[in-house]
């Protein structure tokens, strides 16, 4: 019996590149994912200012001086859309979970207002927080 003809092909859709075109759909849920581990870096912000607080004066101080750097505000930025973005996204696999939505143009529509909505949120977040 002759040997069947090996089709090479991609074994996983998370292939990006010549195998898989990104869609909406799976972006999202890709930064579902890196906005969950980069709310860490909040969290630890806060953590070492309530450490700190508890330490000394001088040691508050020290992490007070980092988390009102530029890279602190772009932490507490980063992580006010992050938190913005989950949230959205739990909105949307609310509504996923209740059978809406799930055909395409409604999915990309609706990972594309995860983006803008989370961007615009932050951006009154900011604005009421600096007033």
């Amino acid at each position: 019996m002759a040997e069947p003809k090996r089709v090479e092909r991609p074994l996983s859709p998370f292939m990006i590149g010549p195998y898989y075109r990104p869609q909406m759909t799976s972006m999202s849920s890709i930064m579902i994912r890196i906005t969950g581990l980069a709310l860490v870096g909040a969290f630890v912000l806060i953590a070492a200012l309530l450490l700190g607080a508890a330490i000394s004066k001088d040691a508050f101080d020290c992490v007070n001086w980092f988390a009102t750097s530029w890279l602190g505000w772009a932490i507490w930025i980063g992580s006010a859309w992050a938190v913005w973005y989950h949230l959205l996204g739990g909105v949307r696999h609310f509504i996923y979970d209740a059978g809406k939505g799930l055909d395409i143009p409604t999915a990309e529509k609706m990972g594309w207002a995860m983006f803008i909505g989370a961007t615009v949120l932050t951006v009154i977040t900011i604005i009421v927080a600096v007033a």
